[in-house]
């Protein structure tokens, strides 16, 4: 086999690809003997019609059998060979058919390459904050009044499970300081996500950009459901869902391409932890400020 990677853009490439000889002759023997045992040609029974009845009766099937076969082999074979990361099915084109004779060319999205620079010892201000008494009570009194009870004393912190207020205000103490975390590490990824993107262009695959577009809209979607609208609301809303989630779904991709990047320079597994553990990575690695609340 030979081929040729030619490179349309960062994330397209182009590959000519051509094998002569036995590889082709012994998929074509392959193919006619597989459709000789089982096809019907008049006056004989399967698998007993004469070689040369079965190739000028079933010569274009065989064709296609062969192609359906071979061209998937010798791609895998080439993307191993120039060592490219393909993202969706190659488009094959200019297909050259003979006994011994293969030859095609197949466009293909690959993930772009991406000068990530400056990824360790990014800056962070981290701004500790404390759950207060009256964040505490605040929360405590929206329940209360919910509940309409008239007090917040032991009887009604009986009615949320706990023995007493001492007792309710340490678990809602305990709540906020997750939530707080919770955000606060939010904040940290957007920090650390601000700083990776911020001036880097990216040429985004766009097979990328639409599985996760589909995805988005598909849980918009469902939630629109479960909140009651009806179906045919769903569906006329839907050119505006895509419109709307379309930057956030190119956003997702290019902060998914960095981090590749970076996990492959850091020999961080790709697999399906490869985002988290990679942003791990860069926490890790960064300069942090932390300022007292």
């Amino acid at each position: 086999m030979k081929s040729a990677v030619k490179k349309i853009d960062s994330s397209t490439m182009e590959l000519s690809i051509s094998v002569e000889g036995d590889p082709v002759k012994s998929k074509f023997e392959a193919v006619f003997k597989e459709i000789g045992s089982q096809a019907k040609v008049k006056g004989f029974r399967p698998g007993h019609a004469p070689r040369e009845l079965i190739e000028k009766e079933y010569s274009g099937l065989a064709h296609e059998r062969v192609l359906h076969e071979l061209v998937p082999e010798l791609l895998e074979k080439s993307f191993a060979e120039h060592d490219l990361h393909v993202l969706a099915t190659p488009q094959v084109k200019d297909v050259k058919l003979e006994r011994a004779h293969l030859s095609f060319t197949a466009q293909v999205e690959v993930t772009p390459q991406i000068d990530v620079k400056n990824y360790k010892g990014i800056k962070i201000n981290y701004k500790k904050i404390a759950a207060g008494a009256d964040e505490i009570k605040r929360n405590i009194d929206s329940v209360k009044e919910s509940r309409k009870a008239d007090a917040v004393d032991d009887a009604f912190a009986r009615t949320l499970g706990y023995p007493s207020v001492a007792e309710l205000e340490q678990s809602v103490g305990r709540q906020l300081a997750v939530q707080k975390d919770n955000a606060g590490r939010r904040d940290v990824e957007k920090q650390i996500i601000d700083a990776l993107t911020k001036g880097l262009e990216v040429k985004l695959p766009q097979s990328l950009v639409a599985k996760h577009l589909e995805e988005q809209l598909r849980q918009a979607k469902m939630e629109l459901a479960l909140r009651g609208v009806p179906r045919e609301k769903i569906a006329a809303e839907e050119e505006n869902l895509r419109k709307e989630l379309t930057p956030q779904a190119q956003q997702q991709v290019k902060v998914y391409l960095i981090l590749a990047e970076i996990a492959k320079r850091e020999h961080i597994a790709p697999d399906d932890h490869m985002t988290q553990a990679c942003m791990e990575f860069l926490m890790r690695e960064a300069s942090w400020n932390v300022v007292e609340s």
